[in-house]
């Protein structure tokens, strides 16, 4: 049983633990635990505006202090001897936000130094990071933007209207592209004490403001079926004198085809407990992930709604004490509070048990689907596997490859699931039942390795217009790309596929599409940055079956390569005479050996060599004319080139006086020119 405020506060941990129920709650940290005097653990000394860092203002001794809690580790606290009205942590990075009167200034902790500062003309009465590189500030008559960077003054955004006048300002959020604003403040409704809530929503396009009757309040982005882009959602919550309503209305559609339903505002009763008649709420939070409102309560109740249909998930008290500052939390889709006692608590969906939940407590089939297959829960199989199954029997494909698509954790994204598409009769006057359960696949987000490639086929059969799409897809990042989606792709386009097995991190099969497309200088640079240690060896005979004049190119590049020599000279060398390719292999040796080095000289012999006994007469002329070698074995190249009939080269060559001898009488074979030069020499 909830009780009542002024009752001795529960023990809503236990309560919620003992049970199986569709969230999780945990106490993440005890700021008192950690020293925090909880005298200062209130909503004008304690500031938390992500899930990072929490911030209070504290006096010890007289003296004042900014204490600064790391949630991912709230045993690191630091105490820095700081004179601030108000201090906020920005919502990502070590940068502090520091108000005394109306002197603002922002400060980065970890540089230790002042980024910017301001003198305001009036006392600022709330203010918040409302994205990590703006500061909202509120003041009497005014809403302020200010931009951490450069050195801007504060913009302002609106003048407050009069229906928030003498209230107290707790809140202040925008949306996530900071086209809509809204300020939310309380007051006490004279004659009856009642709490009455004023919110300002402001669109800064058009410049107009709505007072709306509120507590608490806050902005999604929601994606509604059909929609290639997201809508902006405004929700708030409200208590008034005759009802209590949560409401969700689209301030901002998303693209969408002409002709689609946009988003249906929601209204839907919020119920307080007889014991708690005087609550009402104080805080809303939106999970991006799960697609459902957090809002809590004045009393610690925290109310869970779906934001697509406003329906009630759950609803329980939380907390004995009041929850007086809330945010995301990120690592688990739901969200943060602090309440008067310093317990810093934690809620979210169970992942494993709210479908369940709704479809055992609520019988409430479609929610449990729908949360199911938005959020990819598990729990709804049955359900999404039977009316797959009966939009199937029907002929209603359309209906069917929605279901198959959005099924939670993709499980009837299965081969199983392809080919009853394929195989299913088509409908006259319709798209074939695969194409549009594929187009449900691409509308939805990125195709699996498996759809990518069954969407391939018959697109690559369709030609050149249809092969495009493949191309805009890739582009879009809407296919998985894979070794296998690369192989039906390279027959028809290469390129594509070297684009493909690029992204699917293939190396022996990148490297074979530079090949084919004559990339040769890219193999080298490419396997250098992935860190690929290829066989160049197996590499470079197979290519020299298909494309000699290409290995011999691919084979220089490796030889020269800036960071060394990446193959064996000789190894390649044997590679061309293997297949005859002797105009490969000498251009092969005449790139890798131009640095005419000692050790290189057997290279240089086998060189000369080969192109002797091929009787290539040519090659050996333009090396010697070009003195391109010095270190050749010259008593065996001089022997060859003698027996070759290239006595000139020959006596070049020759050292013994006998050898000298011998060619020096075949003058039938010297030119007279030359003689005079040798004998010179």
């Amino acid at each position: 049983r909830c009780e009542s405020e002024g009752a001795p506060p529960p023990s809503p941990l236990a309560a919620i633990m003992a049970q199986q129920l569709p969230i999780r709650f945990q106490e993440v940290a005890n700021l008192v635990a950690l020293g925090i005097n909880q005298q200062y653990v209130t909503f004008n000394t304690l500031t938390m505006e992500s899930d990072k860092y929490i911030c209070v203002r504290e006096e010890v001794n007289g003296q004042v202090q900014v204490v600064i809690i790391d949630l991912s580790n709230p045993q690191d606290i630091q105490r820095r001897p700081i004179t601030a009205d108000s201090a906020i942590m920005n919502p990502v990075s070590k940068v502090i936000a520091l108000k005394a009167q109306n002197y603002l200034q922002i400060f980065n902790l970890e540089m230790k130094s002042k980024m910017k500062s301001v003198q305001m003309q009036e006392p600022v009465v709330f203010w918040k990071w409302v994205t990590p590189a703006t500061v909202a500030l509120v003041t009497g008559s005014a809403v302020y933007h200010w931009a951490m960077d450069g050195q801007s003054d504060p913009k302002k955004m609106f003048d407050r209207n009069p229906s928030l006048n003498d209230t107290q300002i707790i809140n202040y959020k925008t949306s996530a592209n900071e086209k809509w604003c809204v300020l939310i403040g309380i007051k006490s409704e004279p004659g009856t004490g009642r709490i009455v809530g004023a919110m300002q929503l402001f669109s800064v396009e058009k410049n107009v403001s709505q007072p709306i009757e509120g507590h608490a309040a806050a902005f999604a982005q929601f994606r509604t079926e059909g929609a290639s882009t997201d809508s902006t959602l405004f929700t708030f919550a409200s208590k008034g004198a005759a009802a209590s309503k949560l409401h969700v209305t689209e301030v901002a559609p998303g693209q969408r085809p002409a002709g689609a339903p946009g988003f249906q505002k929601k209204a839907v009763d919020l119920v307080f407990p007889p014991e708690a008649a005087n609550d009402f709420p104080v805080a809303m939070q939106v999970s991006a992930k799960h697609g459902v409102v957090y809002m809590v309560t004045k009393f610690g109740y925290c109310h869970v709604h779906d934001i697509e249909t406003g329906s009630l998930i759950y609803s329980n008290r939380i907390s004995g004490e009041t929850i007086f500052v809330t945010t995301d939390h990120s690592a688990t889709g739901g969200m943060l509070g602090v309440n008067r006692k310093g317990q810093v608590l934690s809620v979210a969906l169970d992942e494993n048990t709210v479908v369940p939940y709704i479809v055992n407590t609520h019988k409430n089939l479609q929610l449990a689907l729908r949360l199911a297959t938005r959020a990819g829960l598990p729990g709804a199989e049955n359900l999404v596997s039977h009316q797959f199954e009966q939009f199937m029997a029907q002929g209603n494909y359309k209906e069917a490859a929605k279901i198959a698509a959005n099924s939670p954790a993709g499980a009837l994204r299965t081969q199983t699931t392809i080919q009853r598409f394929q195989q299913a009769p088509a409908v006259q006057g319709q798209p074939s039942p695969i194409l549009t359960y594929f187009g449900c696949l691409l509308e939805k987000g990125k195709l699996n390795r498996l759809e990518s490639v069954e969407l391939a086929k018959p697109v690559l059969q369709q030609g050149k217009k249809e092969e495009d799409l493949l191309h805009k897809w890739l582009g879009e990042d809407k296919l998985d790309c894979s070794e296998e989606l690369g192989d039906v792709v390279k027959p028809l386009d290469p390129n594509m596929a070297l684009a493909i097995y690029l992204k699917a991190n293939v190396p022996m099969k990148v490297i074979q599409c530079f090949m084919e497309t004559g990339q040769f200088d890219k193999i080298p640079q490419y396997a250098a940055k992935v860190n690929f240690s290829a066989d160049w060896g197996t590499v470079i005979e197979n290519m020299v079956r298909v494309n000699p004049q290409g290995a011999c190119e691919l084979a220089q590049k490796l030889a020269t390569n800036p960071n060394g020599p990446q193959v064996d000279f000789n190894q390649v060398t044997d590679i061309f005479m293997k297949y005859n390719c002797l105009q490969q292999a000498t251009a092969f040796l005449l790139e890798a050996l131009k640095g005419n080095k000692p050790e290189e000289g057997p290279l240089q012999t086998r060189l000369l060599e080969m192109n002797l006994m091929a009787g290539q007469p040519g090659v050996v002329g333009a090396i010697f004319d070009n003195d391109l070698f010095s270190h050749y074995d010259k008593a065996r190249i001089a022997g060859l080139c003698e027996k070759a009939g290239l006595v000139q080269r020959a006596l070049e060559c020759y050292d013994e006086i006998a050898d000298i001898k011998r060619c020096i009488t075949r003058t039938d074979l010297l030119n007279p020119e030359w003689l005079p030069q040798y004998f010179g020499a």
